[in-house]
């Protein structure tokens, strides 16, 4: 079993979900990315001023020594249609967290589900692949031991799997569309680990801008967070500290500790690519604000009595009212802050969520 890094945040016991609520409309949430990366819209808030910019301008606010810091966890298809040979009702699975080759998924429909019942996805006679339900729990939730495990797993879900699009992104059963997401709904460094949602950050990065980040003699450094379901879950609790933060399995390794804390001795800025390496960050690193190599899971849960203690800047994309992601916004350049921004956003028409625009964040 991987260790579990405790939050180390206090939250304020009288915060209120509804603090970090605002009017969002529909139709600002963006359905498909933009043609050309370059032309997304990148807010940048720094010394308590808006700039509405796009993001090939981003490279103007970095300066020779930073260290962005990428999430590399590349998006599986985790989407499966499987079969109950018990009944033979047909399941939806997403699957979400992994520990130890057992897999946590959401079923639809839970209820035609039971422990030990064995889902079939693929009955071809040299490829069997099947999960056994071991585990029921609330909200459709289950837990699946697979028949195939390791490399041989991952190959499969390539086969018959399917990118696992966030809720809120609504697709007609076109073959043209899933292709396209194919291909939009990962970053072009993706590399490791086995995310079931994209660390939506790094969209916006192509191969050229990060070779013009590099010529500026700007560091790159990666970690992996392996970005789980729980990142679109809402928070429901009147409460704030009565939220039950997901958990999500990350590693970061000894070359991306030495590159950020040489940068950190020398007084240059950590720039957080993505809330998920910002967790990562925030979770990792000590009181003094350095990093050792570490392979373990976080809930760390950022609210705004956080004290951050590593990351001087973040760019990241523009999130849903409510949620954990808005609140870790709220924390890093405070509340009044974040919705004086994110008004702005909406007035200007920016677009949100995975496939919309970005701000960057210099508090």
């Amino acid at each position: 079993m991987s260790t579990v890094l405790k939050p180390k945040c206090v939250l304020f016991e009288s915060m209120k979900t509804s603090d970090f609520d605002f009017d969002l409309p529909a139709e600002l949430i963006a359905q498909h990315p933009k043609a050309n990366k370059s032309d997304n819209a990148l807010l940048v808030f720094k010394q308590q001023k808006i700039a509405d910019q796009t993001i090939k301008q981003l490279i103007d606010y970095l300066q020779e020594g930073d260290v962005l810091v990428f999430n590399n966890a590349k998006v599986i298809k985790a989407k499966l249609l499987a079969k109950n040979l018990t009944n033979n009702a047909l399941i939806s699975l997403n699957l979400d967290q992994q520990e130890n080759d057992i897999w946590l998924a959401l079923c639809k429909p839970a209820k035609k589900v039971k422990i030990d019942d064995i889902l079939e996805i693929s009955n071809k006679d040299n490829e069997k692949f099947l999960a056994k339900v071991i585990d029921k729990k609330n909200f459709g939730s289950i837990k699946l031991k697979f028949n195939i495990e390791g490399e041989e797993f991952f190959k499969m879900l390539d086969k018959y799997g399917e990118i696992p699009l966030p809720p809120y992104i609504k697709r007609q059963e076109d073959l043209a569309q899933k292709n396209d997401d194919l291909q939009n709904y990962q970053t072009c460094y993706a590399s490791k680990g086995y995310a079931v949602a994209c660390p939506t950050a790094g969209l916006h990065f192509t191969e050229d801008l990060l070779d013009k980040i590099a010529n500026k003699g700007i560091a790159q450094a990666f970690v992996t967070l392996n970005v789980g379901a729980g990142t679109f879950l809402p928070v429901k609790s009147e409460l704030i500290n009565d939220h039950n933060m997901h958990q999500e399995s990350f590693e970061i390794d000894e070359t991306a500790c030495n590159i950020i804390n040489n940068a950190k001795k020398n007084q240059r800025r950590i720039i957080a690519v993505g809330t998920t390496s910002l967790r990562v960050l925030e979770t990792v690193a000590d009181d003094n604000g350095f990093l050792k190599p570490c392979k373990a899971s976080t809930k760390i849960f950022i609210t705004p009595s956080y004290q951050f203690k590593i990351t001087n800047a973040l760019l990241t994309n523009f999130h849903l009212p409510k949620s954990t992601l808005f609140m870790l916004v709220s924390a890093f350049i405070g509340i009044e802050n974040a919705h004086k921004i994110y008004q702005h956003a909406i007035s200007k028409k920016y677009r949100f969520y995975s496939y919309g625009d970005a701000c960057l964040l210099i508090p």
